[in-house]
Formats: structure tokens, C-alpha cells, sequence
């Protein structure tokens, strides 16, 4: 083992420190950070070659959750970890996202970062921490990084913004805030909220990027004492010759096409038979021309023009101007068997959400680091491949649709109602079925629509809408309800949700450095704008929660008994409440507090199950009066 170098701040009320030169002395760049007795290790490396044929950055990040790292086995029948968590996938995208930007323009080499779980004391943040380990990491490597980025938590308490709270403190937070930025720029913003005002959410993304400065000046510390020299990366870049030879051969033609065609179809049509009339016309002159070179380059002119004439024209690509919403349409009721269901279309995008409920024991169990052991509201988004007219293996949920369920569960998870007042677990599942721009926040509309068809009494209905921002550092245009193309060529994209009195959920990333806090300000006005647009939408739809469940949803009544009579409602090894279960075909769920939630398929049954329970627990009072038959005198 190596001497080891240690990095110490604070930020809010915690130390952080971050070790190097004990662990891991073969990886590109490797370090330990430590906050109160949670403890990461963060890797990062790059590969010594590059693969041929790759057009894209190969860079993967991977946050490793150990259940040692708290002391526990893992369950099931291997007892070792086996595919990632939700929680730990949403940690490796949060990790992932505000590092991608700040690489190479074209760089090729494969980079890997693992962050791994050594320690979880069950009272910091991991996320948080991954993060800010796997920016030291690749601040003091040889990888090619324009780092370093500090990351920090904010929450809203008591009237106080408070960086970096711990986790039982969060229980009292109005917001959950995750911020990620440089010296000079926010790059990465993730949140899920209380119906937190705009002007208070600028506030708080202000205050979350003064509070993540300690790190940066620590990791700048790190590189100047340990950093290792970096490598050269292997950028692709087209010949400068092809560039200009390209350009002269479209000449404004690509402008022409997007001037005259404003639907998707038609404009993709049209840009098609151009790029290859442009690539044919190299290969008839020069079979050894590379055709991915040429369309390369013409991929970055169509980027160029549809700037431009959003820029200095006010004109998106497909007509509209920068705050209009596309044509909005929805339906509640299409499953017929279904608890709920709701069909939410922005455009071209369209999203299906049905809802089924369940009781108290449907709750989903959660074996991983996080103090939270269950989860009774669950959203779920599916993304097939025909939603975009193309063809690909279905293998289960990948990252992004994880990320895009979570985002969705966040927006709506503070209208949901207590278990008190809906005894049930409820599950939201959206499909996809046509896809153009945001399809995550069509999402959370389609599942207002549903849960208010099913007769789930949520406080509000929650809308989303996703944001654009194109600038070349002169002039701006904040787009409202962006298409496929437009997030794509953009600098910044956004989506709020939220209902009409605030924001519940935020995820921003931003591809450009020093964004004004006015541009944010006025960008999330815009946002809560198009926001109640929706909403008056789908309010037109449905205007609230149906009175009355499905026929086919389960009822569950609800009974309080005395705790130290639960003995006699399970009976000895179970009996007593498997027998009222099987004679009733109910389900029967006891709280260690007393409470008693019994779910049948009509009420009736239900009740006469209860009647059963309150008959083994009731105490005895004279003067009352019993019906029931008399077996025996003592």
C-alpha cells in the first residue's frame, strides 16, 4: 500500500473527507469519501485502446450498493447481489449525468467509473456522495475531464433552506432538491417537491450552487497535489476538407426543406433524399470517401439551421412559436377490467396510464441500503420500441425508463392520499405509445387522469410540461413543450410537473456553461404557464377524483383493536386469520399498532370479516346484549 493523501471541508453541518493512495492503485484514478460513517469508494479508468467503428462516447457509470456496507445479507435464495436496485440505478443516472458533458467533444477511449459502497450508516445521503466520489476520482486520474463538478443536497425546513440534510431530517423537508455544477455553472438539476412556488425553487437552486463551492475548491486542492498528468483522448473529427466540401454542396438547401415542411414526417422525408443525394454525389466522384463523415456533417447542419431560424426567425420546426403547447387531447375509462385508466397526447406523443389497487401486503418490499423498507404508490413507464416506428429487443426496463417512472412517482407521490384516509396499495403503470418529445411528463398527465378515474383521492391533478432553451450566448428563445428534435439540438432541457399551486418534481441538464439565473427564473414561468394549460385540459376531461371505486377494485374497510389483542386475531401459528382469509376470501393486513385493514371483493364480505374480528377482540361489558348460540353453561 501506497501513503495515503487526505482532503477535508465541510459542507453545511458535515465534514467531508476524501482519501487517496491506499485503494485500488491500479485504476486510473481512485479514492474514499467519507461523511459522518457512510463511506464510497469511486473509480475511474480508461481504456488503453479504442474500438473501431464506434461513433459515440463509450462512458459507463455504475454505482455498486453492497448490503454489507450496512451490515445485512442480501435477500433471496443466492444471498448475494444481483441485478441493481431502482435505487441504485437512479444513483448511477444522477452520477452519470452531470460527468457526461464535461468530456471532449468526439472523444472515443472507453471510460468507466464505478462507485462501491463500503460503508452506509443510514443517515447520509449516498446519492449525494457518488456523485462528488466519482468527480474526485476523475479529477486526480489520468482521464481527460474538465471537471471538477461539486454536488450537494437542499432542503426546505422550518422556513430554511439547509444544505445537505440528513435522512431523518428530510421526513420534515417541503423539498428534495439534488444539485450538480462547476465553479461557474449549474449542469445538473434533479427535484422532487411539495408545490415549492417558482421564485422559492430559484432561491433554493441559488443556494445549492453557493453550497456546493467548499467541494470545488477541495477538488482543485486534490488535483494540484495528487492529480496524475492527463492522457490524450482519441477524438473523431471529420476532415476538414470533407466539412467544407459538404457545406458547399447542400447551400442552404437544408434551410429550404425546414422553411417549407412543418411536419415530422414530411421533413425527415425530404432531409433524407438531400443526404443522400449529398453522400451519392462524393461516392460518384470518390468511392474512398467515408458516407459517415458526409452525413456527419450534414446532421450538424440541420443542428445549425433549425438554431438559427429558432433563434432569428421565432420559428420552431414545426411552426409554432416559442411559448405555444401542441394540440392536446384525453380520454379517461378506455380498460374496461382496469381500476382506472387514462389516454393523455401532446402532438405526436401519446401516453396510456392505468392504475390497479391493492392492499396494505401489496406493498412493494425494498432490499437495498436505504432506510425506507416499503413503497405502497409505485408508477411504472414502459418505452416499446413501436412508440417511435422502430424495431428492438424488449428485455426488461432499461435506465432510462427507471429514471422516467421515478421522475413521474415524484411528481405525483405528494397528492397521493395517507393510508389512513385510501387503505391501499396503488400501482400506476404508463405506456408509451407514440413518441415525440416528453414522453416522461405525459406520463405524470395520463396518471393524473387515471388515479381520478379510478376514484383515488389525490389533493390536485399534476401536469408536466419539458422545457427547451437554445442560445449562442447573445440571443435566447425558452421553448415551451419540446419535440424530439428540438431536445436534441438544444442547450438545456427541463421538465417541470406540477399542480396549480406549485412544482413537484424538476430534472434539468444543462449542455452549456454560466446559465443567468433570470433565464431560469423566466423559464420556469414559462413552464408554469404551458403547466396550467394542461391542466385546464385535462380537467375539461375529468374535473376530479370519481366518487366511487371500480366495481372490480378491492374494498378495504379498516378496524382498530386493541394491540395486545392482535394474539387473538392470528391465532397460534397463524390459524385463526388464515381461517378467517379462507372462510371470507379476504385479505387481512394488522399494523403493530392495532390497526386492521380487511380487503374483499364486495363490501359485504368485507364487513362480515370485520364483525368476525371485533367478535375475538371485543371486550365483554355487562349489560350489553349478545346474539350468538349458547354451547355449553360453566
Amino acid at each position: 500500500m501506497g501513503p495515503e493523501s487526505v482532503f477535508t471541508t465541510n459542507v453545511g453541518r458535515h465534514a467531508l473527507i476524501i482519501k487517496t493512495g491506499k485503494l485500488a492503485e491500479q485504476a486510473g484514478g481512485a479514492i474514499t469519501l467519507q461523511v459522518g460513517e457512510s463511506m464510497l469508494l469511486a473509480t475511474a479508468t480508461m481504456s488503453k485502446n479504442v474500438r473501431e467503428g464506434l461513433d459515440f462516447f463509450p462512458l459507463s457509470v455504475d454505482f455498486e450498493e453492497k448490503m454489507y456496507a450496512a451490515g445485512r445479507i442480501p435477500g433471496g435464495f443466492f444471498r448475494r447481489e444481483g441485478k441493481p436496485t431502482t435505487e441504485a440505478v437512479l444513483t448511477s443516472r444522477l452520477t452519470d449525468r452531470p460527468l457526461r458533458p464535461l468530456f471532449p467533444d468526439g472523444m472515443r477511449n472507453e471510460v468507466q467509473v464505478i462507485v462501491t459502497t463500503l460503508s452506509s450508516d443510514s443517515i447520509h445521503h449516498l446519492d449525494i456522495m457518488s456523485v462528488n466520489a466519482a468527480s474526485a476520482a476523475l479529477t486526480i486520474s489520468d482521464v481527460p475531464w474538465d471537471g471538477p463538478v461539486g454536488a450537494v443536497r437542499v432542503g426546505y425546513i422550518d422556513g430554511q433552506f439547509v444544505a445537505d440534510p440528513t435522512i431523518p431530517e428530510m421526513a420534515d423537508s417541503t423539498l428534495d432538491l439534488r444539485i450538480a455544477g462547476t465553479r461557474d455553472a449549474i449542469i445538473m438539476v434533479e427535484a422532487a417537491a411539495n408545490e415549492i412556488p417558482e421564485d422559492l425553487m430559484v432561491e433554493a437552486l441559488a443556494f445549492g450552487h453557493q453550497a456546493l463551492q467548499p467541494i470545488i475548491t477541495l477538488l482543485e486542492e486534490m488535483r494540484a497535489a495528487v492529480g496524475k498528468e492527463k492522457r490524450e483522448p482519441t477524438i473523431s473529427a471529420v476532415d476538414s476538407a470533407i466539412v467544407e466540401a459538404t457545406k458547399g454542396r447542400i447551400d442552404g438547401r437544408i434551410a429550404d426543406v425546414i422553411a417549407r415542411t412543418t411536419e415530422r414526417e414530411d421533413r425527415n422525408e425530404a432531409l433524407d433524399v438531400l443526404r443522400d443525394e449529398v453522400v451519392d454525389s462524393f461516392l460518384s466522384e470518390d468511392e474512398s470517401t467515408d458516407p459517415k463523415a458526409v452525413r456527419e456533417v450534414f446532421a450538424d447542419e440541420i443542428k445549425k439551421a433549425v438554431r438559427h431560424r429558432i433563434l432569428y426567425e421565432g420559428i420552431r420546426p414545426d411552426g409554432r412559436d416559442y411559448a405555444t403547447i401542441r394540440s392536446l387531447s384525453s380520454e379517461v375509462g378506455l380498460s374496461p377490467r382496469a381500476h382506472g385508466s387514462g389516454l393523455f397526447q401532446r402532438g405526436q406523443t401519446q401516453v396510456l396510464s392505468i392504475v390497479a389497487l391493492g392492499t396494505p401486503r401489496e406493498a412493494q418490499k425494498l432490499d437495498g441500503l436505504s432506510p425506507e423498507d416499503s413503497r405502497r404508490y409505485m408508477h411504472h413507464y414502459n418505452f416499446p420500441p413501436f412508440s417511435t416506428g422502430e424495431t428492438w429487443p424488449m428485455r426488461g426496463p432499461r435506465r432510462r425508463e427507471i429514471g422516467h417512472g421515478a421522475l413521474a412517482e415524484n411528481a405525483l407521490l405528494p397528492m397521493i392520499p395517507s393510508e389512513d384516509e385510501f387503505p391501499y396499495t396503488i400501482r400506476v403503470v404508463s405506456e408509451v405509445l407514440s413518441s415525440n418529445g416528453s414522453t416522461s411528463q405525459a406520463s405524470v398527465c395520463a396518471s393524473s387522469l387515471a388515479l381520478m378515474d379510478c376514484g383515488v383521492p389525490i389533493k390536485r391533478p399534476v401536469a408536466g410540461v419539458a422545457m427547451g432553451l437554445v442560445t449562442d450566448g447573445t440571443k435566447y428563445a425558452i421553448l415551451t413543450d419540446i419535440q424530439g428534435l428540438e431536445d436534441h439540438l438544444g442547450d438545456m432541457d427541463f421538465k417541470v410537473a406540477g399542480t396549480s399551486e406549485g412544482i413537484t418534481a424538476l430534472q434539468m441538464d444543462i449542455k452549456i456553461s454560466g446559465l443567468d439565473m433570470n433565464i431560469m427564473s423566466q423559464a420556469l414561468e414559462q413552464a408554469r404557464v404551458g403547466r396550467l394549460q394542461i391542466l385546464d385540459s385535462m380537467l375539461q376531461t375529468i374535473a376530479a377524483p370519481r366518487e366511487e371505486l371500480s366495481l372490480y377494485a378491492p374494498r378495504m374497510l379498516t378496524i382498530k383493536i386493541d394491540p395486545e389483542k392482535i394474539g387473538a386475531v392470528i391465532g397460534k401459528g397463524g390459524a385463526t386469520i388464515r381461517g378467517l382469509e379462507e372462510e371470507f376470501e379476504v385479505s387481512v393486513d394488522i399494523q403493530e399498532d392495532g390497526t386492521v385493514f380487511v380487503g374483499g371483493i364486495t363490501e359485504a364480505v368485507a364487513q362480515r370479516a370485520i364483525q368476525m374480528i371485533e367478535g375475538l377482540t371485543k371486550e365483554i361489558r355487562i349489560g350489553e346484549v349478545y346474539t350468538g348460540k349458547v354451547t355449553r353453561l360453566l
